[in-house]
């Protein structure tokens, strides 16, 4: 009789445990709807953007990567950002990332991409509270700005840590590093450069998260790496922008097999 109660006991608290997993699997659910109607739609990007793509996976439901993209006049804006973490606290963060966003990028303000993330770092620092502290240099963001004039025939780019690379027709992958700085409490705060780069006719350029490259995979469990994503976006540039899409979700699946994704990952790639 007592194992009989035992095993009633266990069975109620099997069923509570699955029950409260599921309500937490739900809410997480829910909240994955509120971050996706806050990125870009696909519907306002194809009304801006001739040919681009999205690669978009985030590791659990909702993501501490998020991409921002804007037009103002003839200037466009294509922002990727890796938010501290992922799951529930990075969706907050990057939440955070996209409303400041917002407020920064304003008719009429001024749009260079140094003084937006610099003017992003103060404001993320003020909202956290950041005084300082070890304890604090943990929450942030890693983010590449793009501003493509349309009109200048010209690219401003400005990095907290994140890249730019911009591949000429012809097959040509130019790198454009970001300041060793994230958007939060570094400890040596400098301003965040801006490069302005002439563009040329058939241009692409890509930004996005590490966690492409950070991905363990392969025959020996080794990281995808930098040199072998430069080689991947070279290697699709004869196809339209859908489909570089297709392929470098396959690479990554492909290479990723059966081990876990450790990482939100990120890819945003205009041909301007």
């Amino acid at each position: 009789e007592e194992i009989e109660s035992q095993r009633d006991e266990i069975e109620a608290q099997r069923d509570l445990v699955f029950a409260q997993k599921k309500e937490i699997t739900d809410s997480i659910a829910y909240a994955q709807r509120i971050q996706a109607a806050i990125l870009p739609q696909p519907a306002f990007l194809k009304g801006i953007l001739h040919e681009y793509f999205v690669l978009y996976l985030p590791r659990d439901i909702v993501s501490g990567d998020f991409y921002w993209i804007k037009e103002f006049g003839s200037t466009l804006i294509v922002v990727a950002a890796d938010c501290t973490g992922h799951g529930v606290p990075g969706a907050f963060m990057s939440m955070l990332g996209i409303t400041l966003l917002n407020e920064l990028f304003v008719d009429g303000g001024s749009h260079e991409p140094g003084a937006i993330l610099g003017q992003l770092r103060s404001k993320v620092k003020s909202m956290l509270s950041q005084e300082g502290s070890i304890r604090d240099q943990k929450d942030g963001m890693d983010m590449a700005i793009a501003l493509v004039d349309k009109e200048k025939k010209e690219l401003q780019y400005a990095g907290a840590y994140n890249p730019l690379y911009l591949v000429r027709a012809g097959g040509k992958l130019i790198e454009f590093k970001g300041d060793k700085q994230p958007i939060g409490i570094h400890w040596e705060e400098k301003e965040f450069n801006t490069q302005a780069i002439p563009l040329l006719e058939g241009d692409t350029i890509y930004v996005f998260s590490d966690g492409f490259v950070d991905q363990y995979g392969g025959r020996d469990g080794k990281k995808f790496k930098t040199q072998k994503f430069k080689e991947l976006l070279l290697s699709v540039q004869g196809e339209p922008m859908d489909r570089q899409k297709e392929i470098l979700e396959e690479a990554f699946e492909a290479w990723r097999g059966k081990r876990e994704q450790i990482d939100d990952v990120c890819v945003v790639g205009v041909r301007v």
